[in-house]
């Protein structure tokens, strides 16, 4: 955007709404720093529906920003949105299994990295300008990650808003994600809760977790047998309650039953003798979440050529599980619903009390009266 030389006016439109003004310079006119926001601010000069705001203020859809002529930096280059070849164009849209003005949601194939990284050129996120090809679309963000070789449903936001909004769903625990992985061996409990604390594996650079119950960051997955091949191997349904790297293949470690293919966290027993894939079994299956225009998203993705032969090697239904997310665990209580919890249970404990203690003032003097003597006075027996 060039410099402007007069004072401009801007409505804020939905996918802005409740977003502080700093954050929405930073959106829409990310040429202006947030020192000359600030200045704007202090004089008087910024305003919002004509009154004197600060740049932490959050402002509403339908109002109007004003904005003062100059402010901008044009020593800073603009991000220009890379080119790319027909053939990755054509791959990005290839993964596409819904798309909204919200939200585009992909099956992304195992091998394909979500991130660039070193040594990494071909991504999911250096696709991503395939879906804004305008120099003045905003740029789809990516809002969870998959591992390279984990396959499966993967959001993407198409807008800034859009992207707060599915972040927090993550964050707050309301997205239910349900996984389908085969593992090597069967769990001793068809069914259960694996609750591991994980942390960064020493000597490994970060790049390998372990379980750590001293100092690992909570961990916790739901899971469930779905069928079994004798004792050689399972099919498992999983659903992660936290977002922990590598949560799913470590847990699964943990249990005695790594996931086919894991060499990673599983070693040599992570693969199945015969004609079955080496290649990792976990897979994104589905995804509910829900939607910023209403409503909910919930998608399913096809499994990879190589997952969906091992189930049918090993006598496998595909059908036989339509990956409904487990019964929840009762939320979390924020901290003031303890507090309430406990003040209730004070003021019950006090009226119980209370209670007691009026019972024995009132059983005192009834014991003290008792009934009359049938015995003769002395003197006159």
């Amino acid at each position: 955007m060039k410099t402007s030389d007069e004072v401009r006016l801007f409505t804020v439109d939905a996918d802005d709404d409740g977003v502080r003004l700093d954050r929405w310079f930073k959106r829409h006119l990310p040429q202006v720093g947030f020192g000359t926001v600030s200045k704007w601010a202090r004089t008087g000069q910024l305003r919002v529906d004509g009154k004197r705001v600060k740049p932490e203020d959050r402002i509403a859809a339908g109002q109007t920003v004003r904005v003062p002529p100059g402010g901008d930096a044009p020593h800073k280059k603009p991000k220009v949105k890379r080119q790319l070849t027909e053939a990755e164009i054509e791959q990005a849209h290839a993964m596409v299994i819904r798309e909204d003005k919200g939200a585009i949601v992909l099956n992304k194939p195992p091998g394909l990295a979500t991130q660039g990284g070193t040594g990494t050129t071909t991504h999911v996120d250096g696709l991503l300008d395939a879906f804004a090809p305008g120099e003045d679309e905003p740029r789809p963000r990516l809002v969870h990650r998959l591992d390279k070789d984990t396959s499966g449903v993967l959001l993407i936001a198409r807008t800034p808003g859009s992207a707060t909004f599915f972040s927090k769903r993550f964050s707050g625990r309301s997205a239910k994600k349900v996984y389908w992985a085969l593992v090597v061996g069967v769990p001793e409990v068809a069914q259960g809760i694996i609750e591991a604390p994980l942390a960064k594996q020493p000597g490994s650079g970060g790049e390998k977790m372990h379980v750590d119950h001293e100092g690992g960051q909570p961990a916790k997955t739901k899971y469930r047998v779905v069928d079994k091949a004798g004792q050689k191997a399972a099919w498992l349904e999983l659903e992660p309650l936290t977002g922990r790297t590598h949560q799913l293949r470590v847990h699964c470690a943990a249990m005695g039953t790594p996931i086919v293919g894991d060499g990673k966290y599983g070693g040599k027993d992570a693969f199945l003798t015969g004609s079955i894939s080496r290649k990792m079994h976990l897979h994104a299956r589905r995804l509910i979440i829900d939607n910023p225009s209403g409503g909910k998203i919930d998608v399913t993705a096809d499994l990879p050529e190589h997952f969906a032969a091992s189930l049918e090697q090993l006598g496998f239904n595909v059908n036989a599980s339509d990956a409904t997310p487990m019964r929840d665990d009762p939320p979390p209580k924020s901290r003031e619903e303890k507090k309430q919890q406990a003040r209730q249970h004070a003021k019950n404990y006090r009226k119980t009390r209370k209670g007691e203690r009026r019972g024995r003032r009132d059983a005192g003097p009834k014991a003290k009266i008792g009934p009359k003597s049938t015995k003769p006075p002395k003197g006159k027996r």
